[in-house]
């Protein structure tokens, strides 16, 4: 499927495998954002990394979708993580564009980049009202990002623990 092997400009995105664990673990390291991601930050940095990869196993077996390393072209480094997630929020089906850059590869417009493409993706291959993107009410930084991807702020609610704002987009024909 054509999901799991998308490009943009300066990144590549691929399917996740164990061997990307190590790499995603430098996500949870000197990060001041992870109080944003509703995790169980109790748990050792290796089982959140280990977790939130496994995750995306079973995701792409029930849907076809999930969470994607973003590969910078340049390097080969794996930068960041981000995809379409199948959701339910207060008993509605939707689907969110997310994404996670590990912080060095922060403030280079990285997250913007996998944000939009994802977007052209789900436009143009998702059957679909709208898509979202859940993000923590101070979480000024993931909201910039779903600003420059078109969305605006449709409703607040809870989520994981979290007070947050539910961007979103209608889905349009590209």
């Amino acid at each position: 499927m054509v999901y799991f092997n998308q490009e943009s400009e300066r990144l590549t995105y691929r399917k996740l495998t164990a061997d990307d664990i190590p790499s995603w673990l430098e996500f949870f390291q000197e990060n001041d954002r992870l109080h944003f991601l509703g995790m169980d930050l109790t748990k050792k940095n290796t089982d959140l990394a280990g977790d939130w990869i496994r995750a995306q196993f079973n995701r792409y077996e029930q849907f076809g979708l999930g969470h994607l390393a973003a590969i910078e072209k340049e390097t080969g480094l794996l930068i960041g993580l981000g995809g379409i997630i199948p959701r339910e929020i207060d008993g509605h089906q939707e689907y969110e564009i997310a994404y996670s850059i590990k912080p060095k590869f922060w403030g280079k417009g990285y997250a913007t980049e996998l944000a939009q493409t994802m977007k052209h993706f789900g436009m143009k291959h998702i059957k679909t009202k709208r898509f979202i993107s859940i993000i923590d009410v101070n979480n000024v930084d993931s909201a910039r990002v779903a600003k420059k991807n078109g969305m605006d702020i449709l409703f607040k609610t809870e989520f994981l623990g979290m007070q947050v704002n539910i961007y979103g987009i209608e889905k349009t024909t590209e």
